[in-house]
């Protein structure tokens, strides 16, 4: 095999590698999106929690730089603060570490199923949830299918001297073999596949232990480069967390290639393998990072945020307004400034509502867009009003203003899910709309504007209970859910009579229309839940069989 022949095959396999991370994380996204934002966004109480929430999430996406995009954005949002967020990342890129540990023993046998059964589960339309697993088990399984191939194009090499000779000279000098992992990796948008072709390389014994620990670090290095990228040309501040993930590499890369004789000399003697090396010292590099970095994220987070300050922006909707710090020894005062602050999230909230609808009237791609970056500025509002009411003084608070402040956060994250649920799930079926073919018919468009129109009113009918407390409001609010139920029967029924007359539109525009359907009682649902609070405290929510 030549060397044209080699770098043609590595590249088919890398995008069939890329192409099974992609399937996988679009997977997760659809499938479970919500829930790891979440997860991310408001249980990372503490260093610890922040690390295994990182490392858990980066194994569901099979990406920590899809973990390192997530979590800049909630840090731009003011979601999560900067501490908590370099904590997320240094357990992403000990998640990033466990797969490779995961996916550097033999699994030969395990690709196939995976395919077989995501495939067969991905066809599973009339069940969204069980689709997106299968699309995750399909993922996984190129994935596999992709290291696979890998394995088969390294081998040969071992009977190919000119190549291997080739390959060694350029490999052989540590600093070179370093900038040549950090190229490939940022190319490939995968330190795994990266680790994986390294450790293949190893195996053959193109590599010496200097060389793979060198490239083991450039891997490291690269994929903190592409997180980087993509957080330029916004907001200063957005810079923060990539540039201190990026900082924490280097600082670990640094180290490592200062003590690398004695580093390799350990790994001989403790009688490490030549494929074993790439993910053992990967594993090892991410924990003691770890270690060493957490007592020292603090001061991190306090010089990356003086150099990087937030850009001026006088008409930034996403900046509070009314979150007064003075006020906070007065409850009463304070619980109004949260409430007037989550006031505007609701009308950030019926702006995304009606620009969805004008988005699936009209197909325009800019109103889409627009929707999408407003989704960042609910969050840096439900951010901002978190942090102020959990620092309300408890005890300087009655029973009535404990209701009031649970009314209020309840609201709060009622809101901020309505916002996520337009962007992640409405705005990409919008998106398929409007980038390749015409999903939705005109009787299914009517109706959508006509549950968005819905929609806009229940909201304002919610603002209204959350202003005066109305509990007539709320009920008529929780009775109206009654009517999405009528939209999402009648949405299966019809699918249900095109599938059994063999008249399911071309391009399954009934699965288009009601996963819209869905989407937008979801959406109902959440802003019925506004007024739970309220009915929950006059005896209300027990006796009504739709809460």
């Amino acid at each position: 095999m030549t060397a044209t022949q080699v770098i043609v095959s590595l590249l088919g396999i890398v995008a069939l590698l890329l192409w099974g991370v992609g399937l996988v994380s679009a997977g997760v996204m659809s499938g479970f999106g919500p829930s790891l934002r979440q997860t991310l966004a408001t249980r990372l109480d503490n260093r610890l929690a922040a690390i295994v929430g990182g490392t858990l999430v980066t194994m569901a996406l099979q990406s920590s730089t899809a973990t390192a995009m997530m979590v800049t954005s909630f840090t731009a949002g003011g979601l999560v603060a900067l501490v908590p967020a370099l904590s997320v990342m240094l357990g992403a890129n000990l998640g990033t570490a466990l797969i490779v540990q995961a996916l550097s023993f033999d699994l030969g046998l395990v690709y196939p199923l995976l395919i077989f059964t995501g495939y067969v589960l991905q066809r599973r339309r009339a069940n969204p949830r069980l689709s997106e697993v299968g699309r995750i088990l399909l993922g996984l399984g190129v994935i596999l299918l992709s290291l696979e191939l890998l394995s088969a194009l390294v081998v040969p090499l071992e009977d190919a001297p000119d190549v291997r000779q080739v390959m060694t000279l350029i490999v052989q000098d540590p600093v070179l073999a370093m900038l040549l992992a950090v190229l490939f990796t940022v190319l490939a948008h995968s330190s795994v596949g990266a680790i994986l072709f390294i450790m293949s390389l190893a195996q053959i014994g193109i590599l010496s232990a200097p060389s793979t620990i060198a490239m083991v670090v450039g891997a490291n290095i690269g994929s903190a480069i592409n997180p980087l990228i993509a957080a330029s040309g916004g907001d200063r501040s957005h810079l923060r967390l990539p540039v201190g993930n990026l900082a924490n590499r280097l600082a670990g890369g640094v180290m490592t290639m200062l003590l690398l004789a004695p580093i390799s000399a350990a790994a001989e003697r403790f009688g490490v393998p030549g494929q074993r090396l790439a993910p053992d010292f990967h594993l090892v590099f991410n924990l003691v990072m770890a270690l060493v970095s957490v007592p020292l994220l603090p001061a991190a987070a306090r010089l990356l945020t003086r150099l990087f300050p937030e850009d001026a922006r006088p008409e930034d909707a996403g900046r509070p307004l009314y979150l007064d710090t003075a006020s906070l020894d007065r409850p009463k005062v304070a619980l109004a400034n949260a409430a007037r602050e989550v006031l505007r999230m609701a009308d950030i909230a019926e702006a995304m509502l009606d620009g969805s609808r004008k988005v699936f009237r009209d197909a325009d791609p800019i109103a889409l867009s627009r929707i999408r970056r407003t989704d960042d500025e609910i969050d840096r509002l439900y951010g901002a009003v978190r942090r102020y009411l959990s620092r309300i003084s408890q005890g300087d608070l009655t029973e009535a203003d404990k209701r009031r402040l649970f009314e209020i956060l309840d609201f709060a994250v009622n809101i901020e899910h309505v916002g996520d649920i337009v962007d992640a799930n409405l705005m990409a079926i919008a998106a398929q709309r409007i980038d390749d073919r015409q999903i939705l018919n005109e009787e299914e468009m009517v109706r959508i504007g006509e549950m968005h129109e819905r929609l806009i009113a229940h909201l304002r009918l919610a603002v209204s209970v959350l202003i005066d407390g109305d509990a007539t409001s709320a009920r008529q609010l929780v009775a109206e859910k009654e009517r999405f139920r009528d939209y999402e029967r009648a949405a299966n029924e019809e699918q249900f009579r095109q599938i059994l007359s063999g008249q399911l539109p071309k391009g399954q525009s009934a699965n288009r229309y009601l996963d819209v359907v869905r989407d937008l009682k979801r959406i109902e649902a959440h802003i019925a839940a506004t007024v739970y609070p309220l009915l929950e405290r006059t005896g209300d929510l027990k006796s009504s069989r739709l809460a």
